[in-house]
């Protein structure tokens, strides 16, 4: 069963732009794994090459499920690929691996800089056994540079680009931001690009070439404005819990009901709404909070009235009454949430995959939503060697006998 983003009547057999695009990935975990699964989403047909024995770790990293060889997370994560066994450390491994990548237009890993190459398989080779190939390296550090050697997990590249010093509360630890890995997810979508316009290169030239992504770097590349205000001004932003430096009132405010809400004035105008909404307009006047200016230098009484009116209020009171003068505000949703949230349910946000013996399992759906062209959820994560067949024996047109002896040698 597939899901459809933002078209209900798309046929599942619609043509989608990334037909005909065939990508190894031979990474572990998230970090550039996850670019293919976006690029999967879209048509490119997607190789998983894991090693004969377990596989890729993340098959056992987050919540089991009945099937041994599957969390959740490689369900969801590791969807519309094909899982081929293939042992790196052999010779007939890397012979079987360069005739894979002679048919594959993008390869996807996630090693330590030099590992590749300690298989024999470095960019030299690879380029050599196809020179359109466009190859993905995501890595902690990136491959150059003092600390290229270093592991890297997504929370380590958060804390060393920047996120993590600025998430929390003043003066209290610096924390995780939501407890997931941003790092990891944030450098695919900038792998993914980068594949795409090395595709577009590839197409006009016939030369593939390497895209580097350094997890941290990605991170560092989305902190806005600090390195500016850094280097002009010597400014170092510290953290600020849910609010805004630069706005007031901006942060997550408690109802009655104990549900929370997240309102965002940036603008003198969105604080003059507010006023309304709250029943007090003259907040807004130029003699107390309406330029902005003032209402940062009073930053703790403007919070507070605000927190004090939400306080007195369930949270559908509030919404309604922020919604009615059009203030920026939502709720600030759990999983639960969500899941009952009707806009979420409009949007296709919640995809419903039949998964045999584990029923139905909800993801979140593909994004972005194209109007055309529409990307699509074939199928979960795949059983380890599952496409042995289909991708050794039709792709590569190895005999029944020659695939044996490769299992018998414990290659695939």
């Amino acid at each position: 069963m597939s899901a459809t983003g933002p078209t209900p009547d798309s046929p599942d057999t619609a043509a989608r732009p990334l037909d005909g695009v065939r990508v190894i990935d031979v990474g572990n975990f998230l970090a550039g794994p996850y670019a293919a699964t976006i690029l999967g989403e879209f048509g490119a047909e997607i190789i998983k090459v894991e090693h004969p024995e377990g596989g890729d770790p993340m098959r056992r990293f987050g919540t089991a499920t009945a099937r041994p060889d599957a969390t959740l997370k490689w369900l969801s994560e590791s969807r519309n690929k094909k899982s081929v066994t293939c042992d790196l450390l052999q010779p007939e491994g890397v012979d079987l691996f360069l005739k894979l990548v002679a048919k594959s237009d993008v390869l996807v890993e996630n090693f330590r800089p030099g590992t590749m190459e300690s298989w024999g398989l470095g960019w030299d080779v690879l380029h050599a056994a196809n020179p359109k190939l466009v190859m993905l390296r995501v890595t902690g550090y990136g491959q150059t540079g003092p600390y290229r050697r270093r592991s890297g997990f997504a929370h380590i590249a958060q804390a060393f680009g920047g996120l993590n010093y600025l998430a929390g509360y003043p003066g209290e630890t610096p924390v995780l931001p939501g407890t997931v890995p941003l790092g990891d997810y944030i450098a695919s979508l900038f792998g993914a690009v980068g594949v795409m316009i090395a595709l577009r290169h590839a197409e006009n030239t016939g030369r593939g070439q390497v895209i580097d992504v350094g997890i941290y770097e990605a991170v560092f590349r989305v902190l806005e404005e600090i390195a500016a205000s850094y280097g002009l001004h010597g400014k170092v932003r510290e953290r600020e819990g849910s609010g805004s430096f630069v706005a007031c009132p901006h942060g997550h405010f408690r109802s009655s009901n104990g549900k929370w809400i997240a309102i965002a004035c940036t603008t003198d105008k969105m604080w003059e709404r507010l006023a309304v909404a709250m029943g007090r307009p003259e907040l807004a006047s130029d003699e107390m909070y309406g330029p902005q200016r003032k209402r940062l230098a009073a930053r703790d009484e403007v919070n507070r009235i605000v927190t004090e009116w939400v306080g007195a209020r369930d949270r559908t009171e509030v919404l309604e009454r922020c919604l009615a003068e059009e203030v920026p505000a939502g709720k600030v949703n759990s999983i639960a949430d969500i899941f009952a949230d009707e806009h979420f349910q409009a949007r296709g946000n919640l995809a419903r995959i039949a998964a045999g013996e584990l029923g139905e399992v909800v993801l979140p759906g593909v994004v972005p939503r194209l109007s055309a062209t529409p990307g699509r959820i074939e199928h979960l994560g795949p059983a380890l060697g599952s496409a042995n067949a289909d991708v050794l024996g039709g792709l590569l047109g190895l005999h029944a006998e020659e695939i044996g002896k490769l299992r018998r040698q414990r290659v695939v």
